[in-house]
C-alpha cells in the first residue's frame, strides 16, 4: 500500500470509522458518501462500537501474496451491532473453536510491512469478546 493511501484510510483502518446517513439512519462501512439503502448524500462520520459476531468463517491455508507468513489463520464475517458486515482477521483464538454467532470485539494489530516504502501496516481484526 503507498503512503498516501495509508494515511487517508487510517480512521477507518485503526478506529472502525464509518459513515451514517441522516436521511434513513444507515450504518455505512466503509465509508461511501452514498448511502447504499436510499442513495442520498451520506457524509456523516459514525464510530462504529467494534462489537459484533461471527456471521461466517473459513480458514486460509493458501494466502495471498504478502501474508504467506501468515497462514493458517481464520477469516471472518463479522456482523457489527450497527448492521454492517465487516470481513477481518480473528486473532487470540488460543484453543477456542470458532462459531456463528460468536461474540466479537475489534483491536488494532500490525496486518504487513510494506517492502518498499517500508511502512508498517496495522489494521483491525477481531478477537473473542473478553468477559468483564
Amino acid at each position: 500500500m503507498e503512503v498516501p493511501r495509508h494515511w487517508r484510510v487510517r480512521q477507518q483502518r485503526y478506529a472502525l470509522t464509518g459513515e451514517v446517513c441522516p436521511h434513513c439512519d444507515s450504518k455505512i462501512f466503509p465509508p461511501r458518501d452514498i448511502c447504499p439503502e436510499c442513495g442520498q448524500d451520506a457524509r456523516t462520520e459514525y464510530q462504529f462500537s467494534g462489537r459484533g459476531e461471527v456471521y461466517s468463517y473459513t480458514t486460509v491455508n493458501q494466502a495471498p501474496a504478502g501474508f504467506e507468513s501468515k497462514a493458517p489463520y481464520t477469516l471472518a464475517m463479522v456482523k457489527l451491532e450497527e448492521g454492517p458486515l465487516v470481513t477481518a482477521q480473528l486473532t487470540d483464538l488460543d484453543d477456542k473453536p470458532v462459531e456463528i454467532g460468536m461474540p466479537v470485539e475489534m483491536i488494532t494489530r500490525r496486518l504487513k510491512e510494506d517492502g518498499d516504502s517500508g511502512v508498517i501496516v496495522y489494521g483491525y481484526k477481531f478477537r473473542p469478546l473478553l468477559a468483564a
